[in-house]
């Protein structure tokens, strides 16, 4: 199934208070320009601890009714106390995704009630539609980053989020 999506992406919308050099690619396959140094305005949903410091603070899962697909927002931060790779398991294991490089196509979304998972989107050229092109994080410093899933329907309004090598939490759907 190919979907061609016209999406908002990563841009300097978000805040943080955590440095931010890492560039993240929007879903259209650009690269956004890193976010400066502002207060976050959004109560995060869900903070899941990873390894080496890493925390992924997701801030927003958005439903598109109108174009069948659910955005979740949030950031990567390293707080540990020395540069850490970003590990390769979060691309995850299908050849198609393994070519495409570093990103967070690992990431599922599974909706309890229906008893059904969501893998990240793929593009018409099989890319997936997340944050790519993540390498290493300083100390301290944080990446805006997306996955892009299908939406579950409308009367689901939570669902289960795994990131490998991550914790896994509940997130609340808004939109």
């Amino acid at each position: 199934m190919g979907l061609a999506l016209a999406v908002a992406g990563c841009s300097g919308s978000g805040n943080s208070t955590l440095p931010d050099r890492a560039a993240a690619a929007t879903p259209d396959g650009g690269d956004a320009v890193p976010r400066s140094q502002q207060e976050r305005t959004v109560a995060p949903q869900a903070e899941l601890l990873g390894r080496n410091g890493l925390v992924l603070t997701i801030t927003v899962a958005e439903r598109d009714r109108s174009a069948g697909y659910l955005t979740v927002r949030g950031d990567l931060t390293n707080n540990g106390p020395e540069t850490t790779a970003v590990p390769a398991a979060l691309r995850g294991n299908e050849a198609d995704v393994l070519r495409t490089g570093s990103s967070l196509a690992g990431a599922t979304v599974v909706d309890f009630s229906a008893r059904k998972r969501y893998y990240v989107l793929r593009d018409t050229d099989d890319r997936p539609l997340t944050t790519t092109g993540l390498s290493t994080l300083e100390p301290g410093e944080s990446a805006r980053v997306f996955m892009q899933f299908p939406a579950p329907p409308p009367s689901t309004t939570t669902v289960g989020f795994h990131l490998p090598l991550f914790d896994t939490a509940n997130i609340l759907i808004s939109g």
